[in-house]
C-alpha cells in the first residue's frame, strides 16, 4: 500500500471519527504504517552471520599501540638510538608487556583487568590508514572516506540489518564528541539510519552517591497526555505526508516523518533502558560505575550492554584525550585506568549473559603513535597501529598482522580501514561489495572500490 492511498484513507476515516473512536483508529493506523513500511524492520543477512550487533569503543585521539597492544622488544632494546626521521630518538615503552591467558597474548601492564580477558581478544596489529591528521582519520574510520560526506559504519549496519526493537533507535552514539555529526550521520542513506546521540561526557560522570544513572531528558510532553500527543502528531504527520505527496521525492521529509514516529515511541522505552538503578551492586562494581576514574566510562559500557540487550543494533561509545604528544608517562596510564575495568567488566558481563558470542565488540583509535619520541610523548602514526575485536565470531586469543620491529609501519597481514570495514560487515553477514545504495547515478558502498575480508580472524 503506498503512502498516498494510506493518507487518503486515513483522512477519510478521521473525518468520520472523533473522540475515542479516532484514538482507536490512530493506534491502528500507526501499527499498520509500521507493518507496511518500517525501514528499521529486522532483515535477514545474505551471508551466515557470526554477529548480530556491534559495540564500538572509539578511542578519540589515537592511543599509542607500542605502549598498549603491540609489543616491540627491539624498540626497548634500541631506546635512545636515532629513529628513521631526523634527530628524533627511539623511545622504548616504559611499561612492561607480558603473556596472558592460555593464548599467551602479549599485553601491556597498563591493562591489568582487560589482560584477564586475553583469550577473548583478537588483536589486529597490522592496521594502517591514509591520514595522519585526527579529523580526516576519524571521519575515514567511521565512513571510509574523508573527502566526501558518506554514511557511517553504524548507518550502513542499520541499513543492511534493521533493528530488533521498534521502540528504540537502531544506532545509538553515547557521549558523541562535539563536531562529529559526519561520523554518525547517514549522508545519502535515508535519515532514519543516522545515529541517535545520547548524553555528553558530563552526563556520564560520577554523581551523588544516591544516583546510579545519568539523567536522561524527560521525553514526554508535560502538557499533553499520550492520547492527545498522538492526535497532535497525526495532524503534523498528515501535513508532512501531503508535502511528500506533492513533491514526490523528499528524503528529508521522509526522515522527519519516521523520526517523529520513533521519538513518540521512545519516550517510554528509552528512559527505562538508560536507568541503571535496577542493576545490582555487584554489576555496578564490575563496571566500576562508582569509581572516581572509572565511573564515566563504566556508565557508558553498562548503558551499551542494556541497549544491545534491548535490541539496539549498533552502539558506539567515545572516550577522548588520547592525543599524547606530551606527558605520555602520566596521561596514558590515566586514560587506561579510566577504561580498563569498564571494558573488562563489559566483556565479562556479556559472556555471563551469553551475549558475547554474537555481539562484536570493537576497540579502536583513528591511528597509532610513533616509536620515536616527541619530547616526552609520541607523534601521529598512520602507517601502523593496533586495534582489537572480541566476540561476534572472531578468534579469541589471536593476533593478526604485525608492524615492523620498531612499530613504524604495518608489514604483515596489513589491514587498511577498508579491509577493517569489510571484515566487520562480513561478521554481521553482510557482503561489503553488495551492500550498496544508488545515489547520483552510482552504486555506493562503505568500502568504496576496495576492501578485503580478513577471513583468518573468523572463528
Amino acid at each position: 500500500m503506498n503512502d498516498s492511498h494510506f493518507s487518503s484513507r486515513r483522512m477519510a476515516l478521521k473525518g468520520l471519527s472523533s473522540g475515542f473512536g479516532y484514538l482507536a483508529f490512530a493506534a491502528l493506523a500507526h501499527q499498520q504504517a509500521l507493518a507496511e513500511g518500517n525501514p528499521l524492520a529486522p532483515k535477514t543477512p545474505p551471508l551466515p552471520a557470526r554477529a548480530k550487533r556491534v559495540i564500538f569503543l572509539s578511542m578519540q585521539g589515537a592511543p599509542s599501540h607500542v605502549d598498549t597492544f603491540d609489543h616491540k622488544p627491539k624498540l626497548s632494546a634500541d631506546d635512545g638510538k636515532p629513529g628513521k626521521f631526523g634527530g628524533a630518538k627511539l623511545m622504548g615503552s616504559p611499561w612492561k608487556f607480558s603473556a596472558h591467558g592460555q593464548s599467551g597474548l602479549q599485553i601491556s601492564e597498563l591493562f591489568p583487568e582487560l589482560a584477564k580477558q586475553a583469550d577473548d581478544l583478537c588483536l589486529l596489529r597490522g592496521m594502517h590508514t591514509d591520514f595522519p591528521n585526527h579529523p580526516q582519520a576519524q571521519v575515514a574510520m567511521h565512513t571510509g572516506n574523508s573527502q566526501f560526506v558518506r554514511p557511517s559504519l553504524g548507518a550502513w549496519t542499520l541499513y543492511g540489518l534493521g533493528t530488533e526493537n521498534a521502540d528504540l533507535p537502531g544506532f545509538v552514539a553515547l557521549n558523541a564528541p562535539a563536531g562529529s555529526a559526519q561520523s554518525f550521520g547517514s549522508a545519502f542513506l535515508p535519515t532514519i539510519y543516522q545515529a541517535t546521540r545520547i548524553g555528553s561526557d558530563n552526563r556520564f560522570r560520577r554523581m551523588a552517591s544516591n544516583e546510579t544513572a545519568p539523567k536522561i531528558p524527560n521525553m514526554a510532553n508535560p502538557r499533553l497526555d499520550r492520547d492527545l500527543q498522538r492526535i497532535q502528531l497525526d495532524l503534523v504527520q498528515s501535513l508532512n505526508r501531503d508535502k511528500l505527496q506533492r513533491d514526490v521525492h523528499q528524503p528529508e521529509v521522509e526522515g522527519v516523518i519516521e523520526s517523529f514516529e520513533l521519538a513518540f515511541r521512545m519516550q517510554d522505552k528509552l528512559p527505562e533502558v538508560m536507568d541503571l538503578s535496577a542493576e545490582s551492586a555487584k554489576t555496578l562494581e564490575l563496571y566500576g560505575v562508582n569509581g572516581n576514574e572509572t565511573g564515566s566510562f563504566g556508565r557508558q559500557c553498562l548503558s551499551a550492554r542494556r541497549l544491545i540487550e534491548a535490541g539496539v543494533r549498533f552502539v558506539e561509545l567515545t572516550h577522548g584525550n588520547w592525543d599524547h604528544h606530551r606527558n605520555i608517562d602520566e596521561d596514558l596510564p590515566a586514560r587506561c585506568r579510566e577504561i580498563d575495568q569498564p571494558i573488562a567488566g563489559l566483556l565479562t558481563d556479556l559472556k555471563q549473559r551469553g551475549l558475547l558470542k554474537d555481539t562484536l565488540v570493537i576497540w579502536a583509535g583513528e591511528f597509532g603513535r610513533t616509536p620515536h619520541s616527541q619530547g616526552n610523548g609520541r607523534d601521529h602514526n598512520n602507517k601502523g597501529y593496533a586495534t582489537w575485536m572480541a566476540g561476534g565470531g572472531v578468534k579469541g586469543g589471536f593476533s593478526h598482522g604485525a608492524t615492523d620491529e620498531h612499530g613504524y609501519a604495518a608489514v604483515e597481514n596489513k589491514m587498511h580501514t577498508h579491509d577493517w570495514h569489510a571484515t566487520i560487515l562480513h561478521l554481521l553477514g553482510l557482503d561489503h561489495e553488495k551492500l550498496t545504495f544508488r545515489y547520483a547515478g552510482r552504486d555506493f558502498r562503505l568500502t568504496d572500490v576496495s576492501g578485503v575480508v580478513a577471513k583468518e580472524i573468523v572463528s
